[in-house]
Parts: C-alpha cells; sequence; structure tokens
C-alpha cells in the first residue's frame, strides 16, 4: 500500500509539472502578464523569513496559504498575520485549523489588502493656462480607495502515516475602483515522508483557475508550481541526519518553484529551535528581480508563538516586515 502511494506521488508531480512549465516554452520572462498578483505574495513571517519555503515545512495553520496538505501536521489553532509592504500598502490574514478525527482536517483563510487612499486625477481635470499661471495636474480634490480580498476554505487528509493530500477553494475579490471582478481559485497539495529519517516530500499547485476578466480582456492567474524537500540536521535520535540533539532542532529545507510569468525560482530556508522557546530563520531566494536574503525570529511560549520576519529588496526597494501571532487552540 505504501508504495503505491508513493507511485502516485511521484507521478502526480510529473503531471502537474507539465502545466506550468509549458508556460515558459517562449524562453523568456513573461512578467507583469498575469492578474491578481496579490494571490502570490507571502502573508506572514515564519515562511517569509525561511526564504519563501513552505512546501514542506509548514505545520501550522498558515499551510492553508501554501501546501494544504500540511495541515494534517497541525495541531488545532489560529493566526494572525501582518505584512507591512511597500508604499503603505497593508495586507492582514487569517487562517485557522480544526482537527476532525478520522474525517481530516478543516482550515479557513481570510487576506486583505489594504492599498490605502490614492489622490484621484483625471485628464479632463487637467487645466493649463499661462495667462492667468492656473496649473493643475488633473487633481479633482476627491480619492480613490482600490482593495482586494481572498477567503478560502481547506481540507487535508492523511491516507496513510507517510502519505496526505490537501485541497482549497478560494474566493479573490480584486476591486480597482473603476471595474471590480472575482475569481475562483483552487490550490491543491501532497506531502510523503519517506522514513529516511524527518527526510519528507512536498509537492503544491497554487491559484489554478480560469482567467480572470478585465472589460475586453483576460489574463491567467499567477499559477505556482512548487516541489519541495525538508529534513532535520540537528535533533532527536533517529530522525537527524548530522548530529543528535534533545534541546535544539536545525531544519533545513528547499523549494523549486515555477511560476507562470517567470523562469524557474529556488528557496532555500533554515529553521533553529532552542527548547522550542527561541527560534532563529534565514533564507535565501535565486532568480529573483530584486529579492534575496530573509531573516527572522520567533518566540514561543505555552500556547503562543510570536514571529517577525525582514525581507530584503534589493538597492532600490525597502526592506519588507511581517509580523504573525500563532494560538494553539489546544
Amino acid at each position: 500500500m505504501k508504495k503505491r502511494y508513493a507511485f502516485l506521488w511521484c507521478s502526480l508531480i510529473a503531471v502537474l509539472s507539465l502545466s506550468p512549465l509549458s508556460a515558459q516554452v517562449t524562453g523568456f520572462d513573461q512578467v507583469g502578464t498575469t492578474s491578481m498578483q496579490f494571490l502570490t505574495v507571502i502573508p506572514n513571517a515564519r515562511a517569509a523569513a525561511m526564504g519563501g519555503v513552505a512546501t514542506t515545512s509548514i505545520n501550522n495553520s498558515e499551510a492553508v496559504f501554501f501546501n494544504p496538505a500540511m495541515l494534517t501536521r497541525a495541531k488545532p489553532g489560529i493566526n494572525f498575520g501582518y505584512l507591512d509592504y511597500f508604499l503603505d500598502i497593508g495586507i492582514s490574514s487569517l487562517s485557522a485549523s480544526w482537527q476532525m478525527g478520522s474525517i481530516g482536517v478543516l482550515g479557513f483563510q481570510a487576506q486583505v489588502t489594504n492599498y490605502g487612499d490614492i489622490v484621484e486625477t483625471r485628464v479632463d481635470q487637467l487645466v493649463r493656462d499661462d495667462a492667468t499661471g492656473v496649473y493643475n495636474l488633473g487633481l479633482t480634490g476627491g480619492t480613490i480607495t482600490p482593495s482586494s480580498l481572498v477567503l478560502g476554505l481547506t481540507f487535508s487528509r492523511a491516507l496513510t502515516d507517510r502519505f496526505a493530500f490537501g485541497l482549497t477553494t478560494k474566493l479573490a475579490r480584486e476591486d480597482l475602483v473603476v471595474k471590480a471582478v472575482n475569481a475562483v481559485v483552487f490550490d491543491g497539495g501532497m506531502i510523503y515522508r519517506t522514513g529516511l529519517r524527518s527526510l519528507e516530500l512536498g509537492t503544491m499547485l497554487r491559484n489554478f483557475g480560469a482567467e480572470v476578466q478585465y472589460f475586453d480582456e483576460g489574463y491567467s492567474l499567477p499559477q505556482i508550481f512548487s516541489v519541495g524537500v525538508s529534513g532535520l540536521l540537528i535533533g532527536p535520535d533517529g530522525e537527524t541526519f548530522v548530529s543528535s540533539s534533545e534541546s535544539s532542532r536545525l531544519l533545513f529545507a528547499y523549494d523549486l518553484t515555477q511560476t507562470r510569468d517567470h523562469s524557474q525560482q529556488q528557496h532555500l530556508g533554515a529553521e533553529y529551535s532552542f527548547n522550542n522557546l527561541i527560534i532563529l530563520r534565514s533564507g535565501y531566494k535565486l532568480n529573483f528581480d530584486e529579492e534575496s536574503w530573509t531573516a527572522g525570529f520567533g518566540l514561543n511560549y505555552n500556547r503562543f508563538q510570536v514571529d517577525y520576519s525582514y525581507n530584503d529588496f534589493g538597492e532600490f526597494l525597502s526592506g519588507v516586515q511581517r509580523f504573525s501571532l500563532n494560538v494553539q487552540i489546544k
């Protein structure tokens, strides 16, 4: 039975990889050709601090934003996240997971993007009168407030002690003031515990769905396909690959990602925890236009964990900070 699921896992990876990889046959990046880019933004701190690695490393309710199969590793809980993004843009997120016994795990997610108030300008308000010196850049005196919203439900289930899958259905809405659009979006993922110490393999397909129609034009969703692997370099005896320790754990994770509008990207991440109280994280992103190194930390006490991350965006953009609070229900 276990061999059958291992074969199924490998087969599905091969089949799923055909779709996103086929988008790159042109041989050049197609940045700016997909819609609803807010779906690609990492909303919380843990994954961001580890270089965006998420396929096999996120094992709390935050998994609903990434690989839904990882919910089978999660304890029931709620996570609140906030991203201080560029140009006063703020992204707030909420996730929750509930164990339903032998049926599986149910998850929920919500994500709201606040773009703030933007000064309105219109072409018909442009004024330049050299005689009177009146000059107006097109300001109307009003403001506009675009926004985006994501709501989603996740179901995941462990089919064996090694193999689990998960599926997510999301409703995404983007309000650009002059046009508001809705889309039904799907995520799916699998996780396979190899049995070789702590080594885990996973795959996830995010943002799958039909084109989004803006007036007379349709634009594809920002589909993302990832394959990941993770394992403990330091940890309990029998699970680690380097050194045994009862008080310290060092997790290493790697993701290979293919997006619809960019060539392959790689994510490297590491997480060190001491007595499950103090957690240090770092990561690196390869083949990104601006992003590179990431770092962060977490503090865990009783049922509460606070996480922070910093994401470097190169020479011309300011760094991005994320904050998360995770609460275990029981």
